[in-house]
């Protein structure tokens, strides 16, 4: 069974009966285990209830999720981030195969943040393009469209075979900052790669952008970094794609400080935040981080602030099943 055409579902929508479009669209949303305190949210912005669904465990710590209500031909969802640990991505594979073995008409996986996206090149020999494999893995499971929030890079869309809808946090952000006084803001992006997205902030409120240049002899930790523009007196908003053991972060925020910067806060959307990232961040010179809400964090922090994502997923999700655009949830300067 096919999912339901855009002229059916369009008399449906404009019907007065709810009950008649939720049975003509058959959409249907699941959680996966420790997204749930995210798709309970998206659900009910939504409208809907989540689906019914258990995971059970064998005694060697094997799982097995089963879905409790009929998916034949509904669209399906499937909200799941893939942040550690690997088990939360093995869910949803697994979910995705059950729904796919139940003859669901179109699967998409919801996965506000996509892990394993930091790999998404070779940039040392005899090294794996795991941002790659994961898209192939998810795509052999039986996905029909993935739904996302602001990959680690733009080009990993590219490592699908299916339809990406790639949501941007700046529908999150710039509405917040838009109530905030921005007249002496200069926004930084803390490395090289990350400077078209620090530049969509500071075109959008026309204002100044500076680049920190940084170098790493391994992993999470940085060597070196340097100052790409003039920071003195202003108040400077770093922008990232997450922030991890905030050692970046914060060693920018420091550098800013020493460049003559009043102050220093930041954006970003993913609150990865292991390793020494609550020491790093209690002890720099940033002022604040505002997070999304795509990974849960598992204490509160006194200078992080988390905004919601639930309203934003819920309306793509909508949009996808209506078959209307998902680019008219972006912000864009009139």
């Amino acid at each position: 069974m096919l999912p339901p055409t855009p002229k059916l579902l369009t008399f449906a929508a404009k019907s007065t009966n709810k009950q008649l479009y939720y049975q003509m669209a058959k959409v249907k949303l699941f959680s996966g285990t420790n997204s749930s305190y995210l798709a309970e949210k998206i659900a009910d912005h939504y409208g809907y209830p989540l689906g019914d669904k258990t995971l059970m465990h064998f005694s060697d710590g094997e799982m097995q999720p089963v879905i409790n209500e009929s998916v034949r031909g509904c669209y399906v969802f499937f909200i799941q981030s893939t942040f550690a640990p690997a088990d939360n991505l093995m869910e949803l594979l697994l979910m995705i195969d059950s729904a796919k073995r139940a003859s669901a008409g179109y699967i998409t996986a919801v996965i506000p943040y996509f892990g394993y996206a930091r790999q998404d090149r070779k940039d040392k020999p005899r090294v794996p393009i795991s941002a790659k494999l994961i898209a192939r893995i998810l795509e052999a499971a039986g996905i029909d469209r993935i739904m996302t929030m602001d990959f680690h890079a733009d080009q990993i869309q590219g490592f699908f075979d299916v339809p990406v809808d790639h949501l941007k946090s700046e529908a999150i952000f710039i509405p917040y900052l838009n109530k905030v006084d921005l007249s002496n803001v200069i926004f930084a992006s803390p490395d090289v790669g990350g400077v078209k997205r620090a530049r969509a902030y500071a075109k959008y409120f026309e204002r100044d952008l500076v680049i920190c240049d940084k170098y790493r002899k391994r992993a999470n930790e940085v060597a070196g970094m340097t100052l790409i523009g003039d920071v003195k007196d202003a108040d400077v908003i770093l922008v990232d794609d997450l922030v991890d053991t905030a050692g970046t972060l914060c060693r920018a925020a420091d550098l800013m400080i020493e460049k003559g910067a009043k102050s220093v806060r930041a954006i970003c959307t993913h609150p990865v935040l292991s390793g020494k990232a609550p020491e790093n961040i209690k002890n720099s010179k940033i002022e604040e981080i505002l997070v999304c809400d795509t990974i849960p964090l598992r204490k509160k922090f006194p200078k992080i602030k988390v905004l919601p994502t639930a309203k934003l997923f819920a309306r793509a999700i909508r949009n996808t099943h209506e078959h209307r655009s998902i680019s008219a949830l972006f912000v864009e300067k009139s």
